[in-house]
């Protein structure tokens, strides 16, 4: 098994890579790259005289569409791409003791092609250093479920490390485990991997440093989300080279409902499905019979009804209101 490269945050892969989605004209940056939720600029140099001034740096504009099941839905959900960024810079600011990240600024353009973030984007996007990306997602699992629960039922283990038997849907691990897997293209599932397989293509080393940093954010998260009521049953974390410095940084998205699993602790249930802060709502109607939707066949997924993306926006908020303990 081995694990393959996609873009991400610090990445560029060409003019207009990724998907085809619309993309916004901001002056002094270029788009390079479109994910299922961000979309990433470079700065745009003659503009700039040159040279950015904040050195190497990408534009990460966090936008509101919403996926599920490998497809970029319709519509988008209002106000997503604020708090799944305001809510990564909380939580950059919690950890940056732990590990560092990759943020520059998010100090917003006095005037157009300055070289910060343009004022059409202010709250959803932030100027990053540009990395040297892991070809790893980093995932560490406090509890089952997802993709680890239908490991654990077919062998007894996730990832290739052994569980105690009898755990169910929601059952809390004995400690947190590190589960990477592979870093899938837009459209294409991740797939879990042991650990021996990212120490084959990264080295020991690095595979261990990688493992012991994600191990390390999700205990710190983990106690902070208890602490305001919520479970962080597990997390999906990407790191970088800086290629100035050797430094390994945090980057992308962190501890976001897009990222990882939250749910409201005194709803916890083991041995059922758990309510959570993120698209559940979505997921829901797609799979229910009132969407007409077979998800085993060729056809797009249907737009989505009105009070499915206002549910699915309450969520995203309230996740963010409910950790930081303010409002956007």
């Amino acid at each position: 098994m081995t694990l393959s490269s996609g873009p991400a945050a610090g990445h560029s892969s060409g003019p207009a890579a990724g998907l085809d989605v619309a993309t916004l004209d901001l002056p002094g940056w270029r788009h390079v790259y479109s994910g299922k939720v961000r979309d990433l600029y470079e700065p745009s140099l003659p503009a700039l005289g040159g040279a950015h001034p904040l050195g190497d740096v990408v534009l990460v504009v966090a936008s509101d569409r919403v996926s599920a099941y490998d497809h970029v839905l319709s519509p988008e959900i209002p106000d997503k791409g604020t708090a799944l960024t305001q809510l990564s810079l909380w939580w950059f600011e919690q950890l940056a003791d732990v590990v560092p990240n990759h943020v520059v600024s998010v100090e917003v353009s006095a005037e157009p092609g300055d070289g910060l973030v343009p004022d059409v984007v202010a709250g959803r996007a932030m100027i990053v250093r540009r990395l040297d990306m892991y070809p790893v997602e980093c995932v560490a699992r406090g509890y089952l479920t997802g993709s680890g629960l239908a490991e654990y039922r077919a062998s007894g283990e996730v990832t290739g490390i052994p569980l105690p038997p009898g755990l169910v849907d929601g059952s809390r691990l004995p400690e947190p485990i590190f589960t990477p897997a592979t870093k899938a293209e837009v459209g294409e599932h991740d797939e879990n991997v042991p650990f021996s397989a990212v120490a084959e293509r990264l080295g020991e080393d690095v595979a261990a440093r990688l493992r012991d940093l994600t191990l390390a954010v999700y205990s710190r998260a983990e106690e902070i989300a208890r602490g305001r009521g919520i479970i962080l049953a597990d997390t999906k974390l990407e790191f970088g080279v800086d290629p100035a410095t050797g430094e390994v940084v945090l980057g992308d998205e962190v501890l976001t409902p897009d990222s990882s699993r939250f749910w409201p602790a005194d709803q916890w249930q083991p041995g059922r499905s758990q309510p959570s802060f993120d698209k559940q709502f979505v997921r829901d109607w797609l799979t229910s019979p009132e969407s007409g939707w077979d998800r085993a066949g060729d056809a797009a997924p249907p737009s989505l009804p009105a009070d499915v993306v206002e549910r699915t926006r309450d969520r995203y908020l309230e996740a963010y209101e409910r950790l930081t303990g303010t409002s956007l």
